[in-house]
């Protein structure tokens, strides 16, 4: 997963450099480029970004309910400066 993840953000970041370069001798070519590459960072490699990082973590730590905020009132209480 982490190699593919490579290979779609350097694919990505390549054509939208190509794009770039490109658009000088064919706008049209380039905004296609362009295009794909940011459709490829947001759309494919985001995604499964997010799926990787958060693959066997429990969502709901993170989620902001009233036990994690008794928690937190918690913490600090007892962590006081």
């Amino acid at each position: 997963m982490k190699i593919t993840l490579y290979i779609l953000f350097f694919a990505a970041v390549g054509m939208a450099i190509f794009g770039v370069i490109s658009k000088a001798n064919d706008p049209t070519t380039g905004d296609l480029f362009i295009g794909l590459a940011v459709v490829i960072l947001f759309f494919v490699w985001m995604p499964t970004f997010v799926y990787h990082r958060w693959k066997g973590k429990n969502v709901q730590d993170y989620m902001l309910n009233k036990e994690n905020i008794e928690k937190m009132r918690k913490y600090t209480d007892n962590n006081k400066l």
